[in-house]
């Protein structure tokens, strides 16, 4: 089924150096941009993260630190990544979960200012999940008939991730709707208010913290209860987004910010 799109679409995916969205970096990004109309433009680029590649990270994607020596670093190519996916939704396999976060703190390091928060997330993995509980390679067997030569390298999981999402469509079409707000919200676990969901909206739209002592608590009233816990978090391992948006809501709160 051919995507029913109102805005052009980037599907990507990220290899990097762990799994933790905090510190960890890009060694790889793939993205396939598809427009209204069906016309699609892709792009690989290998990315030197300024860190070691640990051993268990590049038995995974088979990238080493001799293979991006040269490359340039995130903070290069940034301004070109957000020109390219300006104005998109962003799609991915458990994407909202991991490829978002670690590609919001690498914008963010970059000192490079992308709003992404009018953008819709299609989380391509939570569909299946909840339809068919898989990988992204049984995924793709699944929906698609075919197997994934080549899973774990950016440019093979992103094409995948994009015909997975198609076949979904075609395989539920009394489940799910051929929109990208539909589908972003039914690929969407929380409302996120952070893209690492550390604060998300509760029912009545509120934002509260997702974790630790105050999991359930209104943000603006624990910054009230318990001024320090700001502090904590800024000095914490939290992500830059999470200290960002923390922040925001501390200074509406307090009146300054307009």
């Amino acid at each position: 089924m051919k995507l029913n799109l109102k805005n052009p679409i980037v599907f990507f995916d990220l290899e990097t150096t762990g799994t933790n969205i905090n510190s960890d970096r890009i060694v790889e990004i793939c993205y396939l941009k598809v427009y209204p109309n069906g016309n699609e433009e892709s792009k690989t680029m290998r990315i030197n993260p300024e860190m070691p590649i640990p051993a268990e990270a590049s038995a995974v994607h088979g990238i080493y630190d001799a293979d991006i020596a040269d490359c340039p670093t995130f903070k290069e190519v940034a301004r070109n990544i957000a020109n390219d996916i300006e104005g998109c939704d962003l799609a991915g396999f458990n994407s909202n979960r991991f490829d978002i976060p670690v590609l919001a703190e690498e914008f963010l390091r970059a000192g490079v200012d992308i709003d992404m928060s009018r953008r819709k997330f299609v989380d391509v993995q939570v569909i299946f999940h909840k339809m068919e509980q898989r990988t992204l390679s049984a995924a793709y067997k699944f929906y698609c008939g075919k197997n994934l030569e080549d899973a774990h390298t950016a440019e093979a999981d992103t094409r995948a991730t994009y015909e997975v999402l198609k076949s979904q469509l075609d395989r539920y079409p009394e489940e799910l709707q051929n929109d990208m707000a539909f589908l972003a919200e039914y690929s969407s676990f929380n409302k996120n208010v952070d893209f690492a969901g550390r604060i998300v909206y509760d029912d009545k739209g509120v934002e509260v913290f997702n974790f630790g002592k105050y999991k359930g608590m209104s943000v603006s009233e624990v910054l009230q209860k318990d001024p320090g816990y700001y502090s904590w978090i800024l000095n914490g391992d939290f992500t830059l987004n999470t200290k960002n948006v923390l922040t925001k809501i501390r200074l509406r709160e307090s009146g300054m910010m307009k």
